[in-house]
């Protein structure tokens, strides 16, 4: 009787538009017989994993590979009145196309999404229920999108406590675990600035700011304008959404080297994604050829490890993967 291989966990971090470089490694894995039994995602992640599990990646793979920047603005129902500049809707229509009303636990696959209650700070393990309704709860990134109620908690994107869930794979059982980090090589962040301060500029702006606003209807004209531009942003001073997707970048790459170093991975793919930003949606092709040329470079280092931790059979030692 051949050896039995090692209960597989496969561990998908957050990243936004970086995340469709997971369908790239899915892909390339389970070509080279390597077949998770244990999928648990963060954000991205667990939107990829958990059309994985429940057998639709092809589909997302030609959603993906489809979006161009007109339909991405599509999907951006924006509602100020909210706790989200954006209601999600219409993304959330796209994936119950797909799913429909999928159970977590029906899957095929272990699977868990990881989400965090906003108000207590828990790390929440989504593993049964409503699996759209998981996936929107892992991705709901605070301020952007709004908070997702299910069983009695609100719920946001899990990168707030754990960006690339290795712990929750292994406790689901996975003996080893291959975790894809989308953010490892955003270079010269992190970095600190020992001596820095105000100079001419921050002068000169702050003498602009003590100048009377104008009164009447023609302030009221000059306050449109500037709302917008507190919105979008504009030239030398981003606006309210990218301070703060930036800032939540800069946190969840801090959590994801502490956590990693804490409880690495038996195998990390680290795809090249720098060129890729956050919203760059309509670069879903890139991503996944990124993530698929990762995930070739990792297939030694993934059938080593797999070997290693096979029990030998008849005393004639390992068998690794394909």
């Amino acid at each position: 009787m051949p050896p039995q291989r090692p209960s597989i966990g496969l561990a998908l971090g957050g990243g936004a538009a970086r995340g469709f470089a997971h369908i790239g490694v899915l892909k390339v894995l389970t070509a080279h017989g390597i077949v998770p039994d244990v999928i648990v995602g963060t954000s991205i992640g667990a939107v990829v994993g958990g059309t994985y599990a429940g057998q639709q990646l092809d589909t997302l793979e030609q959603w993906a590979r489809s979006l161009n920047v007109r339909s991405v603005i599509s999907y951006l129902d924006i509602n100020l009145s909210g706790s989200g500049l954006i209601t999600g809707n219409h993304l959330a229509k796209t994936l119950e196309a797909g799913l429909h009303d999928m159970r977590i636990d029906d899957l095929p696959t272990r699977f868990a999404a990881i989400a965090t209650e906003f108000n207590t700070g828990h790390e929440i393990w989504l593993t049964h229920g409503r699996l759209v309704d998981a996936l929107r709860a892992s991705y709901a990134l605070p301020g952007i999108f709004p908070p997702v109620r299910i069983g009695g908690r609100w719920l946001v994107d899990g990168a707030l406590v754990n960006p690339v869930p290795v712990s929750a794979a292994r406790a689901l059982g996975a003996r080893l675990v291959i975790a894809v980090n989308l953010n490892s090589d955003l270079f010269g962040r992190g970095t600190i600035i020992a001596s820095h301060g105000s100079d001419e500029e921050d002068l000169a702006e702050a003498a602009a700011a003590t100048l009377p606003r104008v009164p009447g209807l023609r302030g009221l004209f000059r306050r449109e304008p500037s709302l917008r531009r507190k919105m979008l942003g504009r030239r030398g001073r981003p606006g309210i959404p990218t301070v703060m997707v930036e800032a939540f970048n800069v946190m969840q790459d801090r959590i994801t080297r502490a956590r990693l170093a804490g409880d690495p991975p038996d195998v990390l793919i680290s795809p090249r994604l720098g060129p890729i930003g956050w919203f760059d949606f309509h670069r879903g092709s890139d991503a996944i050829a990124i993530g698929a040329e990762a995930a070739e470079k990792s297939l030694e280092q993934i059938n080593e490890a797999i070997a290693a931790l096979t029990p030998a059979a008849d005393g004639n030692g390992g068998a690794g993967g394909k």
